[in-house]
């Protein structure tokens, strides 16, 4: 029996990040074959780690040839490249509105496209979503949640087609977890506070409702355990929940109306 049908080859996007390095280390350890992609020049040993713009259609394009080439059957891709922005939807600029869905959405339609050929029946594609995604969005959240929600739409759509072939879809949806996102969160809310023209929000009550999410993270190695868990399962679910916050899911049991009011109280000077 040669390598490709002895070999399970798992493609992992974003092994700069805590996440995605995490899994990839997980999943070589496993026994798997992992192909680490990120825009950052990236080593871990036993990884063939490959530097590569994700929203680059030619340059993912290339990166299929060449795994053809090498008669390579991809056993599964996991997406856990992203970015994570906050701003105002009426004032973010133009170039990061539009980067954030690139990155988030776009990176994950190319690769899966280009990619399909590789796949067999049996062949998994994990898609990261965000605890968010199913919730109605804090404001000055809506850039990340918005694009969160995307994936979803577009992950369930591609469920029903690529059962067809026989290929599973899931979606991993953690909460907040140890990685350099939690880092740019707070970046990104000092810059906005400092910057915005139109909101007089409370900066001090905004930052306690991010940390309040924020802290209670996990380790990315908790993440990486169920995505092999996901990649191992004999019929896959749909949908992986892991650390989900307590106080956002009371708040969108709450009717709407209601929630922006409670929001709206706590953010106004």
């Amino acid at each position: 029996m040669d390598k490709t049908t002895t070999t399970k080859y798992v493609i992992v996007t974003g092994v700069a990040g805590g996440m995605g390095r995490e899994t990839a280390i997980y999943l070589r350890d496993a026994g798997y074959s992992v192909i680490g992609l990120d825009l950052k020049p990236v080593k871990i040993e036993g990884v063939e780690c490959v530097r590569i713009d994700l929203t680059d259609s030619k340059a993912i394009g290339r990166l299929a040839t060449k795994l053809r080439k090498r008669d390579i059957s991809l056993y599964a891709i996991v997406h856990q490249a992203g970015m994570y922005d906050l701003d105002s939807l009426v004032e973010v600029d133009e170039e990061r509105f539009r980067r954030i869905f690139e990155v988030n959405l776009y990176s994950v339609y190319l690769l899966n496209r280009a990619m399909i050929g590789l796949m067999r029946e049996g062949s998994r594609v994990i898609v990261t979503s965000s605890e968010l995604a199913p919730l109605m969005p804090l404001p000055f959240t809506g850039l990340y949640a918005i694009t969160k929600t995307a994936i979803e739409r577009y992950a369930f759509s591609l469920r029903h087609e690529l059962n067809l072939l026989g290929i599973h879809v899931s979606i991993l949806r953690p909460g907040a977890t140890d990685t350099g996102l939690l880092g740019d969160s707070q970046t990104a809310l000092d810059k906005f506070v400092g910057k915005t023209t139109l909101y007089d929000t409370n900066a001090v009550r905004f930052k306690a409702i991010v940390d309040s999410v924020e802290n209670k993270n996990i380790h990315p190695s908790r993440i990486a355990r169920l995505v092999a868990k996901a990649l191992s399962a004999k019929r896959p679910r749909y949908v992986y929940n892991i650390n989900r916050n307590i106080l956002l899911r009371i708040l969108n049991i709450l009717p709407h109306r209601l929630q922006v009011w409670i929001i709206t109280k706590i953010l106004k000077k």
